[in-house]
């Protein structure tokens, strides 16, 4: 039997999640083979290029958002996850405290310290490698150049002299009041020095106002940090996004005309920018069926910008449009925010998970293919 030819509209219509005032429907997919009768649905590489695309809204550095059009559910949140636990980075894992008077415990300072985001040359941080795990029974690894990141910090706090009578501000009253990010140091050791050039290239904090401590006159702290590639999955430090996430392009249909005095509390039950007011106008009240009929010149609501809509249903609490909208999500169409720590460009962070993703199916096919031998 031959294949039945599926129209665009009803294929649009499958994609179509529906949010409802206390549900959600349509929820599952179903464009695989043997779910409609006479359709084939098989995965074909050139339907999905047709299909597939992707639109960037925004992109700056360390923030980016874009769609991913035409990819399923499952592929999406592997990119989510992936960005979150799977791509490595260099953080501080052990700190060697010499001298610490402060108030901030050692612990705490160091836990303090793992958190700061560090940057530096991009291949340099290619270049690092893991830190060999000990294991039991066995001394220690040493560390070397390719697997180890050394930073100090040695700062005192004392009065300033020169501080005029009566001050009270501690930043004036003393120096090293507080303690900074900026205040680490870096110590390149052996071919870092070429793998981290100067002046951009160096390893140093992505934010070098990061308050680590307050001190007093007297007060010291003095340690030292060493610095290794890890992964999200083992600690959040190395996790190279503050947030990865995405969402459903909302959809909005008004099926029923929505005029007046409505269509301006329509207007107010979305975000500014989401529903715009408009004219009806003469061709369009002429229009038999289409609901304007004798509307000429009256103020009605129309769709403008969906993609700002948070899905809050607040117009379906109302009676007045009960029937004449209807919510609903894309089901293929993710909505990407991707905002990074510092250590790679947030667009780049996005081409590392599919380098990540694609590894790890080049891995499954191998191991299916030594099965089968």
């Amino acid at each position: 039997m031959a294949p039945i030819a599926v129209s665009p509209d009803e294929l649009e219509r499958r994609k179509i999640l529906g949010v409802n005032a206390e549900t959600v429907t349509n929820v599952t997919s179903t464009d695989f083979p043997g779910h409609y009768p006479g359709e084939e649905h098989v995965w074909d590489i050139q339907s999905f290029s047709d299909s597939f695309s992707i639109k960037f809204y925004k992109n700056d550095r360390y923030d980016s958002s874009f769609s991913l059009i035409g990819v399923d559910a499952s592929i999406a949140n592997a990119f989510r996850r992936i960005l979150l636990a799977e791509i490595p980075t260099l953080a501080i894992e052990h700190v060697f405290v010499h001298n610490n008077t402060s108030i901030v415990q050692d612990e705490v300072l160091a836990h303090r310290l793992g958190l700061v985001p560090l940057t530096g040359a991009a291949e340099g941080l290619k270049w690092i490698r893991y830190y060999p795990k000990q294991a039991e029974g066995e001394s220690t690894p040493g560390a070397a150049d390719y697997n180890t990141v050394v930073l100090k910090l040695h700062i005192e706090c004392t009065k300033n002299l020169h501080a005029k009578k009566g001050e009270d501000d501690p930043l004036k009253l003393y120096h090293n009041a507080h303690v900074y990010a900026h205040h680490m140091t870096w110590e390149p050791v052996g071919r870092q020095t070429t793998m981290f050039p100067e002046p951009h290239g160096v390893i140093r904090p992505v934010n070098p106002d990061i308050l680590l401590a307050k001190m007093r006159p007297g007060q010291v702290i003095d340690l030292e940090m060493h610095c290794v590639k890890g992964l999200g999955a083992d600690h959040a430090k190395f996790s190279p996004v503050c947030t990865a996430s995405y969402r459903l392009l909302p959809t909005i249909d008004i099926i029923k005309p929505i005029l007046g005095a409505d269509a301006k509390k329509f207007a107010r039950c979305f975000p500014k920018g989401v529903i715009g007011i408009e004219e009806v106008t003469e061709t369009e009240a002429r229009i038999e069926g289409s609901g304007y009929e004798g509307h000429a010149g009256e103020k009605r609501a129309v769709v403008v910008n969906p993609f700002r809509d948070t899905v809050s249903r607040e117009c379906l609490r109302h009676d007045e449009f009960v029937g004449k909208v209807k919510l609903g999500r894309v089901r293929d169409h993710f909505i990407f925010g991707i905002e990074s720590t510092g250590q790679y460009d947030s667009d780049a962070l996005f081409l590392e998970s599919v380098k990540v993703l694609k590894a790890k199916c080049t891995d499954l096919k191998r191991d299916l293919g030594n099965i089968m031998r």
